[in-house]
């Protein structure tokens, strides 16, 4: 029987997962870190696929979720901040030569967003607003049963929305976007810069690497550094809440 494997192509993991076709529970699955001394990230993505092909199967299409920008119609990543080397990367192609099969591109958060709208939460819906936050942050929106794409699949790259003017330099060079104040990048990054005040208390001072997950626990144990990391205002505002009502305006009555 034929199977079609979904990549999440992230800049800190890679997932895959192999499928049949209309069902939602893979029938295997992998997680690898996206870099290595010994691999480049090709290398492992092709090794990551090749993993979760089951025996006596064959592989009728892959579908690869990346971060932008890219050419959803050439299957060429343009550049990704979390790849730099990346750059005019005939994905698409290279893939499908390696594999024999179709294999498509498309924006991680777009697809996720379509993903959601299709099988999950939103399901019944005309509209949906899908924001993702991990190494980046990322926003889909389906309108009216419509995935918005736009031009090179960013027509809602809503982790570049600019909410605080003089803030943090983003991956993308530019200043104050919703990525670099609230990804789990920037907020690890945030905590590091408090704690080279010395006078800064924290249980995160004696810990070991700090990332946005054992940020989170120390602000559940009430750690006053890693609250403050999750609890940064814009003008008194939230950073999301000041900004996701006008970029997603829905009509009083649409589902």
């Amino acid at each position: 029987m034929s199977i079609r494997i979904a990549v999440d192509l992230g800049g800190t993991h890679i997932r895959a997962a192999s499928y049949r076709r209309e069902e939602t529970r893979p029938l295997k699955r992998q997680k690898i870190k996206t870099r290595s001394r010994d691999e480049s990230i090709f290398e492992r993505l092709v090794h990551l696929i090749e993993q979760v092909i089951p025996e006596n199967e064959t592989l009728d299409a892959i579908g690869i979720a990346a971060p932008g920008p890219l050419d959803p119609r050439t299957g060429i990543i343009i550049e990704t901040p979390n790849i730099q080397e990346w750059k005019n990367f005939p994905l698409v192609e290279k893939l499908s030569s390696h594999f024999g099969c179709p294999v498509y591109l498309g924006n991680d958060a777009n697809l996720a967003a379509l993903g959601e709208w299709r099988y999950g939460a939103g399901q019944g819906h005309d509209h949906l607003l899908y924001l993702t936050i991990s190494t980046g942050v990322g926003g889909g929106v389906v309108s009216d049963g419509h995935l918005l794409e736009g031009r090179q699949g960013l027509a809602a790259e809503l982790g570049h929305v600019t909410v605080l003017a003089d803030g943090p330099v983003c991956s993308c060079g530019r200043r104050g976007h919703l990525e670099a104040l609230s990804s789990g990048t920037a907020i690890a990054k945030y905590v590091e810069g408090q704690l080279k005040d010395r006078s800064t208390v924290s249980s995160l001072r004696s810990g070991a690497k700090r990332t946005a997950e054992s940020i989170a626990q120390a602000a559940r144990e009430g750690d006053p550094l890693a609250i403050s990391a999750y609890q940064r205002r814009a003008n008194k505002k939230p950073f999301l809440g000041e900004h996701k009502c006008p970029i997603f305006p829905v009509q009083k009555g649409a589902r």
